[in-house]
C-alpha cells in the first residue's frame, strides 16, 4: 500500500511540472542591434559587464549585421553564443522603430530652410530685375 502511494504522489508531482512547463511562454527574440544592457542579460551567459561590452562595441561599430557577429565582441566566443543563438536577431535598420521619426524631422527642417532660402532668393531677383 505505502507503494502505491508512493508512486501516487510522483505521478501527480510529475503532472504539475509537466503542466507547468507547458504552459510556459516561448522566450522571446532579443535584438542585438536595439537591446538594452538590461535586456541582453536575458541571454545566457551574458552578465551585466559582458552586456555592457556588446552596446559600447555596437555604439563604437555600428549595428551588427548578422547574429554571428556578436562574437566580435570580445568575452562572447563561439561556445557561448551557440548558447543563444536560437534567442537573438540583428536587425537590418539597427535603429528602434521611432528613431526614423526623428530623422523625418529634422529632413523636413532642412528642406523648410532651403525653401526658404530659395524664396528669398526669387525675391531678391525679381527686385534686381524691376530696377
Amino acid at each position: 500500500m505505502k507503494h502505491f502511494r508512493a508512486f501516487f504522489i510522483l505521478l501527480a508531482i510529475a503532472a504539475m511540472v509537466t503542466l507547468t512547463v507547458g504552459s510556459l511562454p516561448a522566450a522571446e527574440k532579443i535584438d542585438i542591434n536595439t537591446a538594452s544592457a538590461k535586456e541582453l542579460t536575458q541571454l545566457d551567459r551574458i552578465g551585466p559587464a559582458l552586456a555592457e561590452r556588446v552596446v559600447e562595441y555596437r555604439e563604437k561599430n555600428g549595428p551588427f549585421e548578422k547574429p554571428e557577429d556578436i562574437t566580435k565582441v570580445k568575452g562572447i566566443g563561439a561556445k557561448t553564443f551557440e548558447g543563444f543563438r536560437d534567442r537573438i536577431i540583428a536587425s537590418k535598420s539597427g535603429k528602434k522603430a521611432d528613431s526614423g521619426k526623428t530623422a523625418e524631422k529634422k529632413s523636413s527642417g532642412a528642406d523648410k530652410a532651403s525653401e526658404t532660402e530659395s524664396n528669398e532668393k526669387n525675391k531678391a531677383g525679381k527686385k534686381s530685375s524691376e530696377e
